[in-house]
């Protein structure tokens, strides 16, 4: 396959008659990335919203059967705010086989085209460089720690597939975009255009909606052996002597250590040669499973040290929440006149505006 291409969101709002249009100016904030402008022109706007010239993109989600009804939630929202305009296909992926139930509930959600298969096993399981003893003794002891999913083997494997995998698997051949959507997530403002075609025209690479700060304890020499990569292979890095780097997005200190912060995002690109190499080193380090490594600050650092300013996109305009950790946009025109109905008193979003950074 070839490799595929990162999508990123412009800003949309809808004004009192309720007819979308695109809104003039930036939202910047935080430290080197900033919210994409809304269309150039109308012509733009107006092919963004016609739901007929769809690229070849697709929803993809990774779900265990019990995650059945928390997943139709997700869908549900996506499909209300978004999709039931534009069609674009789902894609399920799981370890274990879908039920016959989940096939069906899931289908059901939707008019647009649902395929579910199964993760490769050896996607799944073990690698033969690792000590199966030490990764048992590590979840142990982080279990004791009482870090979260500290004991978990699944969440493990989960993590490193995601981080390395899932983009691989054939159902997705054919398709050059991919939005991954997570179970229990909402969406809470409209999706007014088409942010994969926006991806296409723009050639954009990679966008998030929330900052946050990893835990340490899950992931203790990450940054060690991301320098051990920057040394080998200087090939994929992006200068952090130009101005647009987003090396300091990662590094308060010029790189001696992680400042912890990464992207959580449910949009992701990540399947060039650079990002492949950084993967199998850090895979054959084996903190996936020594230590509990997310994928969330996988692909991060990865973005930090690959891409420039131009090419990553915070997704200012796409209410979003998981858990407790929600984006809400702050228009007051988009609340009073119903484009989002989240409260952005409580969104992270509100911190980046008011500090300046993005953790």
């Amino acid at each position: 396959m070839g490799e595929k291409k990162q999508p990123q969101v412009m800003a949309v709002v809808e004004d009192r008659s309720t007819e979308p249009h695109p809104v003039s100016g930036n939202f910047s904030y935080g430290n080197k990335v900033a919210a994409a402008s809304a269309p150039g022109d109308e012509r733009e706007y107006t092919r963004l919203i016609d739901p007929t010239h769809r690229v070849k993109g697709a929803f993809v989600v990774l779900a265990r059967n019990k995650e059945l009804h928390s997943l139709r939630s997700s869908m549900r929202y996506l499909e209300d705010r978004f999709n039931r305009k534009f069609n674009y296909p789902w894609i399920f992926l799981n370890d274990k086989p879908f039920t016959q139930e989940f096939i069906d509930m899931t289908r059901q959600m939707t008019h647009a085209e649902t395929s579910y298969g199964l993760v490769p096993e050896e996607h799944w399981s073990y690698p033969d460089w690792i000590n199966q003893t030490h990764a048992q003794e590590s979840r142990e002891q982080m279990d004791r720690d009482g870090i979260i999913y500290g004991g978990s083997e699944s969440y493990r494997h989960m993590c490193r597939y995601q981080s390395g995998f899932f983009y691989w698997h054939p159902l997705l051949d054919g398709y050059d975009y991919y939005w991954r959507v997570e179970p229990g997530v909402k969406f809470s403002c409209d999706i007014d255009y088409d942010p994969f075609r926006l991806m296409q025209e723009r050639d954009l690479k990679y966008g998030f909606t929330i900052a946050l700060e990893e835990y340490h304890a899950t992931i203790p020499t990450l940054w060690q052996h991301t320098l051990e990569f920057i040394k080998s292979y200087p090939q994929y890095i992006y200068p952090r002597t130009r101005n647009d780097s987003l090396f300091s997005f990662i590094t308060n200190d010029n790189g001696a250590s992680y400042n912890l912060c990464h992207f959580w995002s449910n949009f992701e690109f990540l399947r060039s040669a650079g990002y492949q190499a950084y993967f199998r080193h850090l895979d054959r380090a084996g903190g996936f499973f020594y230590e509990r490594w997310g994928d969330a600050p996988v692909h991060s650092i990865a973005v930090a040290l690959m891409l420039s300013e131009k090419d990553v996109h915070w997704f200012y305009d796409i209410g979003y929440k998981h858990d407790y950790f929600e984006h809400c946009p702050t228009q007051p025109d988009w609340l009073v006149h119903g484009k989002c109905y989240c409260d952005p008193n409580t969104s992270f979003g509100m911190k980046m505006q008011q500090t300046g950074n993005m953790c």
